[in-house]
């Protein structure tokens, strides 16, 4: 009788292990940006964007809320408690002077999911964080590269006609579509290759040029699911910034997403977003 009930009180503890998790909700902004309030240090109450692109977190010189109580050194700022919903991480450190995007007081990125599963549910505005990976059925799969805290995913992109395996950036601080580097753009002439819908040119101080284009991309392939005239946007002219090839906050809304606790894999399925129209850069 005891072994019976003791391998049940197992397979319970079992059970609920699955499916313990937690949820941490959070709004998108017109610039398809992922907003989350937080509670830093038990004082000072802010507005964060979810930023994939880094681990840590920021305060931008641009906030509209108070934070005396994250005290920086050197601007860094080190050991911060942050609550976010029911979820509190510790030991979370802050960068000062980081511009973040709109209607937001700075940035926090994928350390508060460390060591979990995690899932950026678009479709119910909400993160799900896992102990054990979840349910992954109607998901496919990516692999996931990780480098510097920085995650980075392959698409195939249809450029004059040919295939094109990219490397992309998962980047949720860009609002639009697709940004592509400088050399990618340069080395595939997308000046002559895509449709260009827009383009804007603004000189610095020396009088060197940097031309924004956006441009119409016919077919980008992620896994089995093909999105059609995505919005692409790279840069021409005498500047040579953009170093990256970038999968943005309008194509990362598209789907929900589910990342493993190893950070190897993605898993990936249409969201409520995934054929509205396009974001346009201004």
């Amino acid at each position: 009788m005891f072994k019976k009930l003791s391998l049940l009180v197992l397979l319970f503890i079992s059970f609920s292990l699955v499916k313990a998790q937690e949820k941490i909700p959070f709004r998108i902004t017109k610039h398809n940006n992922i907003i989350v309030k937080t509670l830093v240090n038990d004082k000072d109450s802010l507005d964060l964007m979810f930023q994939i692109a880094m681990e840590d977190a920021s305060i931008s010189p641009e906030r509209t809320r108070k934070a005396d109580h994250i005290i920086f050194k050197d601007e860094i700022s080190e050991n911060n408690t942050v609550k976010i919903g029911k979820l509190t991480k510790k030991n979370i450190q802050f960068f000062d002077n980081e511009l973040t995007g709109h209607e937001a007081d700075g940035k926090i990125g994928t350390g508060i999911f460390k060591g979990k599963a995690f899932k950026i549910d678009y479709d119910n505005n909400q993160f799900m964080i896992y102990n054990k990976m979840p349910d992954l059925k109607g998901y496919e799969s990516t692999p996931l590269f990780s480098e510097n805290g920085q995650f980075y995913i392959v698409a195939d992109n249809v450029i004059g006609g040919k295939q094109e395996e990219v490397y992309f950036l998962l980047q949720s601080g860009y609002s639009g579509g697709i940004l592509y580097s400088n050399e990618f753009a340069d080395g595939k002439e997308l000046d002559k290759k895509l449709t260009v819908t827009s383009e804007k040119t603004l000189k610095n101080s020396a009088g060197k040029s940097i031309v924004t284009k956006q441009g119409v991309l016919p077919f980008l392939k992620l896994g089995n699911i093909v999105l059609k005239d995505v919005s692409a946007g790279f840069f021409a002219g005498d500047l040579k910034t953009q170093k990256t090839n970038y999968f943005g906050a309008d194509l990362l809304r598209r789907f929900n997403w589910i990342f493993d606790a190893e950070r190897k894999t993605a898993y990936f399925k249409p969201s409520k977003y995934f054929s509205e129209g396009y974001y346009k850069i201004k």
